[in-house]
């Protein structure tokens, strides 16, 4: 007789984390100022799929860029990272890449999407590469099979840390895999739920420098932590970065330009600038700081909430429009950009400013109190006619967070439960799709994501 296949050894569950934006304070931030960046409601979403004990292998599916690859769980070098010299166990403060063990994996990383063209086959290596560098760290030899599948309605390379987000969820999910994450869950101390939120950040950090080689740390702490935080750049070693969890959820229109653009010759068009003008140019930057300043404590000491919400926004959305203008005076706008301006000002439905490095990218609109429908499905018509993508998102979401098991909770009382399969979650078509399906927050009838949470200081 044939051997039965065993069952799974866990239910499958979903880990989910949000993109961001900044704020207040883009290029400023290069030259030692504050600048505040906020998680939006686009998120990554990841089911993960524990497999028969017979079927040793892992696959990582990343359905919205087509990448899906499978390996052989014993394949994989393990001995590189499991050597005495290098173990890093979950609670290490690794700030950086090992070099051996990243030639260790290359060639399983380089297996991937062999087919495809150069530009596209090199996001789908660098994936692998974070995807398989926290598997090996965090995982073990020994481990069952799993298939790991992501979705995501967060554009990609348009500025709004959509890697982070993904390198968080895998952060997220091998740590609760191996048991080492406690909650999330309503009576946790606030204490542990911060020592959580930084194990998860610290790993998802090693992700993006797997990705991007040099990043700031400011995107995945974002996505770990949901809300706000303020960051500066130091003369030497990371950025500090303090969280804000009392940043209010505030409603945003993102809309993407579809224009690409370089970070890096935008950074270096205000250098060169400050360069040519430096008291000039300093004192914008001054401005755009003493600007961030004023939105903190606004923030910090103003109810968004009640009889005084209108006031606050309406401050807030000055601050907003003022730093575009100080942005547009640095060159580093676009004419798509300003165009997105020009429609939102005569819909009048907001206040709008650039969001990132510019020169493209995405803009980002404050709601004013008491926008109507029409208003906005008149502006989304002329947006679509003129190329722009328009995104209705929250500003200030919720960070990292988990459906364990993938099954919401349906009804006021939570009597009946929806399971969500891999093969729905594949099939899901588009941001809308995804979110109807699993969305964090989208229905209210449907109960199950949860959140770890930071205290308000």
């Amino acid at each position: 007789m044939e051997r039965k296949a065993s069952s799974p050894m866990a239910p499958a569950f979903m880990v989910s984390a949000p993109g961001k934006v900044i704020v207040f304070g883009e290029h400023a931030a290069v030259f030692g100022k504050p600048a505040v960046a906020a998680a939006i409601s686009l998120r990554s979403y990841l089911l993960v799929t524990t497999l028969s004990k017979s079927r040793r292998t892992v696959t990582l599916n990343f359905r919205d860029i087509s990448l899906n690859h499978t390996w052989a769980i014993d394949s994989l070098p393990w001995h590189a990272f499991h050597h005495p010299s290098k173990i890093k166990f979950y609670y290490s403060l690794v700030d950086s890449l090992d070099p051996e063990l990243l030639d260790a994996i290359t060639p399983h990383a380089e297996a991937v999407s062999r087919n495809l063209p150069e530009k596209q086959r090199k996001m789908h290596i660098r994936s692998a590469t974070a995807f398989l560098y926290l598997f090996l760290s965090l995982g073990s030899a020994q481990s069952p099979g799993f298939v790991y599948t992501l979705r995501s309605t967060i554009p990609i390379g348009a500025g709004l840390g959509s890697s982070a987000s993904v390198c968080v969820c895998l952060s997220a999910a091998l740590l609760l895999q191996i048991r080492t994450l406690a909650g999330p869950h309503p009576d946790q101390p606030l204490e542990e739920a911060e020592v959580q939120i930084e194990r998860i950040n610290h790993w998802a950090f090693v992700g993006e420098l797997c990705i991007h080689g040099d990043p700031s740390g400011v995107d995945n702490a974002v996505s770990t932590g949901g809300k706000a935080v303020v960051f500066h750049k130091n003369a030497s070693g990371p950025p500090s970065v303090t969280p804000l969890a009392n940043f209010p959820k505030l409603r945003l229109l993102l809309v993407d330009t579809r224009q690409s653009r370089s970070t890096a010759t935008q950074v270096e068009k205000v250098r060169s600038l400050k360069k040519n003008h430096p008291m000039m140019i300093e004192s914008i930057l001054d401005a755009i700081s003493q600007l961030t300043a004023s939105a903190l404590e606004l923030i910090s000491f103003t109810d968004f909430d009640g009889n005084s919400m209108s006031n606050a926004i309406n401050r807030l959305g000055d601050l907003i429009r003022v730093n575009h203008g100080l942005l547009v005076a640095l060159g580093v706008s676009h004419p798509r950009l300003e165009r997105i301006r020009e429609l939102v000002d005569h819909a009048d439905i907001g206040w709008t400013k650039l969001t990132g490095a510019g020169g493209g990218g995405c803009a980002i609109t404050l709601f004013g109190t008491d926008v109507k429908d029409e208003t906005v499905k008149e502006l989304e018509r002329k947006f679509t006619a003129e190329g722009f993508q328009k995104y209705e998102t929250i500003l200030g979401a919720d960070g990292v967070g988990v459906l364990w098991p993938a099954v919401f909770r349906n009804g006021l009382g939570g009597e009946t439960g929806e399971e969500i399969d891999q093969e729905s979650f594949e099939n899901a078509v588009g941001a809308q799709g995804i979110e109807q399906l699993v969305g964090v927050g989208v229905r209210e009838d449907r109960k199950g994501w949860k959140f770890w949470t930071r205290a308000v200081v």
